[in-house]
């Protein structure tokens, strides 16, 4: 009796219907058992994961590659298979989207393996076994593979939609609170980081397109597409980028110049009441021998003279226009 497997997360055949396969550790891939293909959806951090994928029949080093920690978009050939590394848009709970989660394809002629880790979920993949669930019928792994691969940039195009919005409603701000130079800084920093696993992928894409000579040409129009598509997102985060700068540039300057205006109002008010705080602090003093001491008057005097002194000086202000 099969053990049945814990890194498996689904096992489908998929010809010219979609039926689920019993997720067990000790499964062979039979290409003459039907003329379709499978898919296998893995937990590469499972305990029994490489227990799994050796069932299936891969090799020591496509096994490692599927369950590495780390990846960064790229496609390799191994034999008669290619090796893709992906990644898409993180929606998990609790998560930053720019923290892009990373999906592991194995691709041959009967078989298409699929691995992520856990709590890593890739919505994306989601997507696409919703879309077999509703009739969807790929003919071919590499077809999967497309979908796959466009359901992940249509969650990116998401992505880049909102950061755009974001960054026009940053444009159209009269005044900026603090939260508002919070959130652009956050903006600048996920179209940097979204960015930076963009331009590989693009890359990884082209790569598959040049590893695949037997492509249809509707498969090979496809892959142009969606390649194009990755490169277009580049441009619009590194523009995004460009403009988070352009704009926090104009709030630093806005603020600088609020500051500046401040401290230039105080220097005025400071100009003005400089001259006054001078004779009152002369005759302030307690000391024998002040001008008017025996004068009933004389507070009279200082006080209109003063004030003649303060307007004398904002009228000179005024006439230089220092206003």
């Amino acid at each position: 009796m099969s053990q049945t497997s814990k890194a498996m997360l689904w096992a489908l055949n998929i010809d010219t219907k979609v039926s689920t396969i019993s997720p067990t550790i000790e499964h062979s891939v039979d290409a003459t058992a039907f003329s379709g293909f499978q898919w296998f959806h893995i937990q590469a951090d499972a305990q029994d994961s490489k227990e799994c994928l050796q069932g299936l029949g891969l090799q020591t080093e496509i096994i490692d590659a599927l369950c590495t920690t780390e990846t960064r978009p790229k496609a390799m050939q191994f034999g008669d298979g290619m090796l893709v590394y992906l990644r898409g848009i993180n929606h998990n709970p609790d998560a930053d989207l720019e923290d892009m989660v990373s999906l592991r394809l194995w691709i041959s002629d009967k078989l298409v393996i699929s691995a992520r880790r856990k709590d890593r979920q890739l919505l994306s993949v989601q997507d696409v076994k919703e879309a077999l669930e509703k009739g969807y019928t790929p003919s071919s792994p590499l077809d999967l593979t497309l979908k796959i691969i466009t359901k992940i940039a249509d969650r990116i195009s998401e992505t880049v939609d909102v950061l755009d919005e974001q960054l026009t409603e940053f444009e159209t701000l009269d005044k900026s609170e603090k939260q508002d130079r919070i959130k652009l800084s956050m903006v600048r920093r996920q179209a940097a980081a979204i960015r930076r696993y963009l331009a590989p992928q693009r890359d990884a894409l082209d790569a598959i397109y040049r590893f695949n000579k037997s492509l249809s040409q509707q498969q090979a129009f496809e892959l142009r597409d969606q390649t194009d598509r990755m490169t277009r997102y580049v441009e619009d985060l590194d523009l995004a980028k460009e403009r988070a700068m352009v704009l926090q540039d104009e709030l630093r300057n806005r603020i600088a110049e609020q500051q500046g205006m401040r401290m230039y109002v105080l220097s005025l008010v400071t100009a003005i009441f400089l001259p006054l705080s001078f004779l009152t602090g002369v005759f302030g003093m307690n000391v024998a021998g002040l001008p008017g001491t025996q004068e009933p008057k004389a507070f009279f005097y200082l006080a209109t003279a003063m004030l003649i002194l303060a307007i004398v000086l904002l009228i000179s202000m005024v006439w230089k226009k220092w206003f």
